[in-house]
């Protein structure tokens, strides 16, 4: 039998069981929907839908930030990068878990200090209101947007595996499907429901990944050396399948690829919107970076199994059945799954139900998370202090925040319905790079920059947002490769396929060179509050 019909089989298989796989789908659905019900009933007011009423413990917390940073990207797509490039793919984990040591250092306990509900709180602290606002809604609203792009592709290719789901059209369907519930997660339950479902999905795949790496390691009577050969020599590859170089090493393009890569994973979860603002929904700055050191102890065990979740796919299953199941090999973990139990076995069935739908949770969850960013960010910086002049009601901001919620929702599933074929870690590697461009460095020269400006602010923001998705549309992600959004048409003169090395100093540069320009006086006196209430606490909401 060919590895084309393996696959085949083992989708066949899958809908054999199909009731049962449908019904643990809609168990997760129903019960995250009671949550949000349940949540949205206590959210009386802006404070909890933006912040959940600021109640949440360092660890509630913490274990929710792994939920909304533990992707679609995390579970679907670094599994099947190393799965088809062994070394090379694994180094997006390096590069997600890395990330986390410069927002603890630089941003978590500052932000939380100096914020109150979104990052265009900080900017707005100490220059001119509604421009800057204008300027972080703006980018909040195009990073969350790139992000949600990867979880809705990575949305469409899980469900379209599980229900044998082949034509364009179903997938398309399924793709409108999850951006119809993440809307009714978030217009009803806000901040308070989004945390809870973060939480419980947090606590799923841990768990689902623990049951998998142990499941693996057991084939191999945990003998990591035995995994690593088998998986190398499994791959076609040989010894090159554990050594750098076999997706990033082929022409100097490709190496600069890989550093434009790397500093835009470790430099981008410092601006990422939907991370920045969990750390308004603790009481204090010692419990946001308390809950950032939980996350990390929490992501850092996650990544360290994608080992077994990449190698053990490559170790058991065929490269060609991997690619002829999905040609980014983002069904890696869920065939996985599914040869782990058995490929003509109900266990079979049962564990690929199981991690399928772990893996449809991880996406629910952190598209609510990215949706509830941008529609407040929407709401509260464009809306209420740029449109109504900071005259709006925070019951009329949070109905500004659901109807965005909607808007949103609809143009990431056309967007999603779009980038369907593409690897979702690569695609979250672009939300990365335009969150460092545009977000990270105006947040570090606000807060640590005593003349930056309000021009500073708006060159470093638009500067750096401008080049990062102008690169980014005119990359072989877009057009020019068998695998782009567009690949019947070339448009590509950019040769990478992420902009960070390129775009990121260039917004660093652009924020220098405003202030440097301004004839704007900074407000010193502002300044120094701002300082005090960043180092210290005093006076934060």
């Amino acid at each position: 039998m060919s590895p084309v019909q393996h696959t085949f089989l083992a989708a066949n298989e899958a809908s054999e069981h199909r009731p049962l796989i449908i019904t643990l789908f809609a168990l997760f659905v129903l019960a995250t929907l009671g949550i949000t019900i349940w949540a949205g009933r206590q959210t009386k007011d802006a404070a909890d839908f933006y912040a959940g009423g600021r109640q949440f413990s360092a660890f509630q917390n913490g274990l929710a930030v792994s939920g909304d940073y533990m992707s679609a990207a995390s579970f679907l797509g670094i599994a099947g990068a190393i799965a088809i490039f062994g070394y090379d793919g694994f180094l997006y984990s390096i590069g997600f878990l890395v990330a986390w040591l410069v927002a603890l250092l630089l941003v978590a306990e500052p932000l939380r200090n100096s914020g109150r509900y979104t990052m265009g709180d900080v900017l707005a602290y100490r220059m001119r209101q509604r421009p800057v606002r204008t300027a972080a809604g703006t980018s909040t609203i195009v990073v969350s947007i790139f992000y949600l792009l990867a979880q809705m592709a990575g949305a469409g290719v899980l469900v379209s595996l599980l229900l044998g789901i082949t034509s364009d059209a179903g997938k398309i369907l399924i793709v409108a499907l999850v951006g119809v519930l993440m809307i009714v997660y978030v217009s009803i339950g806000g901040m308070k429901g989004t945390t809870w479902v973060q939480m419980v999905k947090a606590v799923l795949l841990i768990g689902g990944t623990i049951l998998i790496t142990f499941l693996v390691l057991l084939k191999f009577d945990f003998n990591i050396s035995d995994l690593l050969g088998t998986a190398a020599e499994n791959s076609g590859k040989g010894a090159a399948f554990l050594e750098p170089g076999l997706q990033y090493g082929a022409t100097g393009t490709s190496k600069l690829d890989f550093i434009s890569l790397g500093i835009a994973l470790v430099l981008g979860t410092a601006g990422l919107p939907h991370i920045l603002i969990r750390f308004y929904t603790v009481p204090d700055a010692k419990a946001a970076r308390k809950s950032v050191n939980w996350a990390i102890g929490i992501i850092g065990g996650f990544y360290l199994m994608t080992i077994a979740l990449g190698f053990g796919a490559a170790a058991l299953i065929s490269q060609e059945e991997i690619l002829a199941s999905n040609p980014s090999g983002n069904t890696a973990a869920p065939l996985l799954a599914l040869h782990l139990g058995g490929v003509d076995s109900t266990w079979g069935a049962i564990l690929l139900a199981t991690i399928s739908a772990v893996a449809f949770a991880t996406i629910l969850a952190v598209v609510a998370g990215l949706t509830l960013a941008s529609s407040s960010s929407f709401a509260h910086d464009i809306y209420a202090n740029v449109i109504r002049k900071g005259k709006a009601s925070g019951a009329e901001e949070v109905r500004a925040a659901r109807w965005a919620t909607v808007f949103i929702g609809v143009v990431s599933i056309g967007l999603g319905a779009l980038a369907r074929d593409l690897n979702v870690a690569g695609l979250v590697a672009l939300a990365f790079a335009v969150a460092a461009s545009a977000n990270l460095p105006t947040i570090l020269y606000s807060l640590f920059w005593k003349r930056f400006t309000t021009q500073g602010a708006l060159w470093s923001i638009y500067g750096g947002l401008i080049v990062a998705v102008g690169l980014v549309l005119f990359s072989p992600v877009v057009s020019g490769d068998p695998k782009a959004m567009f690949p019947e048409v070339d448009f590509a003169w950019f040769p990478l396929k992420n902009p960070g090395i390129i775009s990121i100093p260039f917004g660093f540069l652009m924020g220098w060179l405003g202030t440097v320009l301004s004839k704007e006086e900074p407000d010193a006196k502002k300044y120094a509050e701002l300082e005090v209430r960043s180092l210290t606490g005093t006076g934060a909401h």
